[in-house]
């Protein structure tokens, strides 16, 4: 696949076949990825990847966690911030409420809006889980690096007709992901990603997110 057509075909996917994905496949998918920029080389990121039992064992434990409200927020992991601008809230806002919309849930139905929050801790079904994280003693210049890391491994991943989507949902839920994949407690963190085949008859699968136009957000200087 063109690296272009990678980047404007790439969206988060939220239902996936069981079909198992070769760890050949997988492992080379990584080796491509692990060609992705980094400030002065320093290659920040360890990526942990599972399936079968493992996997399974830490959706079990995150959903009970999330049924028993024993999750800590994202302020607390300094992951988002506790008040949003209103530029952000209503992008966020907004790609919510079209997924589900495409469901049919409608606004203010919490226990549907719940049960397909849930659906983020199945892996959306995915055969296979990844979770990148970066040593705890670095700081943001690395979780950019790691960033770029996530996305050529999305990218990558077009490439062998599989699809991803990285997932911030995880983080409240760390310590059954630390514990079933041995993470180092000195390791931050920074995404989880779903990576499979993609369902075709799944409805929300259809969504693609509006982008910004580009008048908003880029700004040139020193052309004529």
């Amino acid at each position: 696949m063109d690296v272009l057509e990678a980047i404007r075909t790439r969206k988060s996917i939220r239902a996936f076949k069981p079909d198992p994905v070769p760890k050949e496949t997988i492992n080379s998918i990584l080796e491509v990825a692990q060609r992705s920029p980094s400030g002065t080389n320093t290659q920040p990121w360890h990526v942990y990847v599972c399936t079968g039992s493992v996997k399974e064992a830490i959706s079990n434990d995150v959903l009970e966690m999330a049924r028993a409200g024993a999750g800590r927020s994202y302020e607390e992991e300094d992951y988002y911030p506790a008040v949003w601008k209103d530029v952000h809230r209503d992008r966020r806002r907004g790609v919510g409420w079209s997924l589900y919309g495409l469901l049919g849930i409608e606004k203010g139905d919490r226990e549907a809006s719940a049960r397909q929050g849930a659906r983020n801790f199945l892996f959306f079904d995915a055969p296979v889980g990844l979770f990148i994280t970066v040593d705890s003693y670095l700081t943001r210049g690395s979780w950019s690096d790691a960033g770029m890391y996530a996305q050529t491994i999305m990218l990558a991943a077009k490439g062998f007709g599989l699809d991803t989507c990285p997932q911030a949902a995880w983080i409240p839920f760390q310590e059954p992901i630390f514990r079933h994949l041995g993470i180092p407690e000195d390791e931050d963190l920074v995404t989880g990603m779903s990576l499979g085949y993609p369902d075709p008859d799944a409805i929300e699968n259809t969504l693609v997110s509006e982008r910004e136009d580009m008048s908003n957000v880029v700004h040139y200087r020193g052309f004529d």
